[in-house]
């Protein structure tokens, strides 16, 4: 086993943590209190290549590969997770499902705008309805005359009214008894987008319901096969839990290194808080565990990117490091005392953006029953 970081992967690593310190975290607490979408941001991440590393290169990418792009999300996490959350969701979500499932003309149409990130892309799984149990989606495409036509609501979509938005993937009941993959371009008649919604955390991302009112698509809209849409999105999770394993595994370093440097500056009772055993105790916990959630995350992105089986170790890891982010940003804002209860230190920010984790891309529940029946049960 080899634990080193390739020379390329090390230099991603400095190239996107360098971005983040320099030009992310001097706004973030900004944006985060304007829930201001980054559109500047995203445009230097798009010039960087970094909106699209593990589309192949052909199509517009960077050709980086899982372990790569779990590397840049786990570093923009460190200091916001909105603007990874807007890169994951792009990426995993919004255009992976066309490079899987789409035709070769389709790939043309939309991918290389996509992979560079001149435009961004949205995945609408979930509905009012329709969460954990994601076969309950109600929303319906209706073949007709050559088109799809849809009808019905998603909730809680990341992506998919900004100003550069192209397009939002949907799934849709085909069938009585068959989900497909519809994709629908922003600007159709019969899509409506809703304001942003008012969230506890990811305030910079952007977070919209959809509405779907006889909104008709081409019939070569359709994404793969039909009736494939239930194995196709259970696919796109599996590789999308990768990155949001990353995203906890950042917030976690991000919290401990708040704490850390607010342990050596912070003087009580004459001498650093950083001195006494009982901090000290907690930041020893944190950075054990942030080295066992990053082999785990590592290890999901190593797998995937050889081709072999990788869904039981991405919900390992996921499972893992929301649970783990979950008690770093708690002992990181105790450290940080009544100061880490105000808005103006970072922990307050990383404090609300976890708890999504612990939801978002299967909730910790799903993935354990994910992991039990990887177990055989």
């Amino acid at each position: 086993m080899d634990f080193e970081l390739s020379e390329d992967h090390a230099l991603l690593r400095q190239t996107v943590r360098d971005f983040a310190e320099e030009r992310i975290a001097p706004v973030a607490e900004e944006l985060d209190r304007e829930h201001r979408f980054p559109y500047d941001i995203v445009e230097a991440l798009a010039e960087l290549g970094l909106m699209g590393i593990p589309i192949p290169e052909e199509h517009g990418g960077g050709g980086g590969g899982t372990l790569a792009y779990a590397l840049a999300i786990e570093e923009l996490t460190r200091i916001d997770s909105s603007v990874a959350i807007t890169v994951a969701a792009h990426t995993s979500l919004g255009t992976m499902p066309i490079l899987l499932f789409g035709s070769e003309e389709q790939r043309e149409r939309w991918l290389p705008d996509l992979a560079a990130g001149r435009k961004l892309a949205a995945f609408g799984l979930t509905e009012p309805e329709a969460g954990s149990d994601a076969g309950a989606t109600r929303t319906t495409a209706e073949l007709r005359d050559g088109s799809w036509v849809v009808n019905g609501s998603k909730i809680f979509i990341t992506n998919a009214g900004t100003d550069i938005t192209a397009l939002v993937t949907i799934t849709a009941r085909t069938g009585e008894d068959e989900i497909s993959n519809v994709v629908v371009p922003n600007g159709t008649d019969g899509y409506e987008i809703s304001a942003p919604m008012q969230k506890m955390g990811w305030r910079a991302s952007d977070t919209r319901e959809l509405a779907f009112g006889d909104c008709t698509v081409p019939e070569d809209h359709l994404l793969g096969e039909r009736g494939a849409g239930l194995r196709q999105f259970l696919e796109i999770l599996d590789g999308g839990r990768i990155s949001v394993a990353a995203m906890g595994l950042g917030l976690a370093q991000g919290a401990f290194d708040l704490a850390s440097a607010y342990a050596r500056e912070r003087k009580q009772f004459g001498q650093p808080i950083g001195k006494f055993q009982a901090i000290q105790f907690q930041l020893a916990d944190m950075a054990t565990e942030i080295e066992a959630g990053r082999n785990l995350v590592y290890k999901a992105a190593w797998l995937k990117d050889r081709e072999q089986p990788f869904a039981q170790a991405a919900a390992i890891a996921k499972l893992y490091t929301g649970e783990l982010a979950n008690r770093a940003v708690n002992s990181a804002l105790q450290i940080h005392g009544g100061y880490g209860f105000m808005d103006e230190y970072p922990i307050s920010r990383l404090y609300r953006d976890q708890k999504v984790l612990e939801i978002g891309e299967g909730t910790n529940e799903i993935q354990r029953l994910v992991i039990a029946r990887g177990l055989g049960f």
